[in-house]
């Protein structure tokens, strides 16, 4: 059985993908609070003392419009980064998951392709450190990049994430709200852990892939199939007229690598989505519902 590790284990990618592909590997999945990531003396001891066939480097620290930046977030998603890839001769793939930000926000464009990729440089700390470490996975033959667009599931941040939050607005009897529409490449977290175990088990073509639908959805169409599952007919406000950005990939190099790939569609993916935070629902807090989508 492969021996996988998995960074981030307690964030919303890390903590799914160890659930589902436990039963294939031998998972080794710490918390944040088990082991410091930044902390180099311990990923060298980690990785001297065990040899990993496969490492999932899921753990960043992010940054959104609700809730900012935090302080030192370029500086520590690029020494986890490093100190992972530091330890390459010990392990024998990684799978880092990069972000359509490292593309950069200023300059995105409907379904960017991977050749798109280091036409600009992020400003934004996130995107910057993204971009950094995507631009040294390409000298890497043993990393490969999995950029993630849109994910969406459960564990995730339902304060400000926008189907999450949408599916527990309803459910507490508040109307679904999306600041200005745009178009979104959303792919469920139960797809991507089956894209993940396909490239686990296949080797690489390339150093880095789009990993999503390209399919963008309309944040309109969302909140209406969110509706629509939740048999409740909410409200949905839109407060500003017009659409923003679209945020979306171009996903051709990753399903010609794989052959063929059949995603979840919104409809049953989101309505199992809303039926788990209907089973969850005394543990969400709707005062912290209060932000617009």
């Amino acid at each position: 059985m492969l021996k996988v590790l998995i960074t981030g284990a307690s964030g919303f990618v890390g903590r799914n993908l160890a659930e589902q592909l436990r039963c294939n590997y031998d998972i080794t999945a710490p918390s944040h609070s088990e082991f410091d990531l930044g902390d180099d003396e311990a990923i060298r001891q980690l990785f001297e003392s065990r040899r990993f066939d496969v490492v999932l480097h899921c753990a960043t620290v992010r940054s959104n419009r609700k809730t900012g930046e935090p302080a030192n977030l370029f500086a520590d998603n690029c020494r986890i980064f490093f100190n992972l890839v530091r330890q390459r001769t010990h392990f024998g793939r990684m799978l880092y998951f990069g972000s359509g930000a490292e593309y950069d926000r200023r300059y995105y464009v409907p379904r960017m392709r991977e050749e798109y990729f280091d036409t600009h440089i992020p400003i934004d700390g996130y995107g910057l450190s993204k971009y950094i470490c995507a631009k040294y996975c390409e000298q890497l033959a043993n990393v490969t990049n999995l950029r993630l667009f849109g994910v969406f599931g459960k564990y995730e941040a339902w304060q400000v994430r926008f189907i999450s939050n949408a599916c527990c607005r309803v459910i507490h009897g508040m109307p679904i709200t999306i600041r200005r529409d745009v178009r979104f490449d959303y792919l469920y977290v139960d797809d991507l852990a089956a894209i993940v175990k396909w490239f686990i088990e296949h080797p690489a073509s390339h150093r880095a892939y789009n990993v999503c639908t390209g399919t963008p959805v309309l944040l309109s169409d969302l909140a209406k199939i969110v509706a629509d599952v939740s048999k409740r007919n909410p409200e949905i406000a839109i407060r500003e007229p017009g659409l923003g950005t679209e945020y979306s990939g171009d996903n051709t190099r990753m399903l010609a690598e794989m052959g063929s790939f059949r995603f979840t569609g919104f409809t049953e993916s989101i309505g199992e989505l809303y039926r788990w935070y209907d089973a969850h629902q005394a543990e969400i807090d709707p005062a912290l519902l209060r932000f617009d989508g």
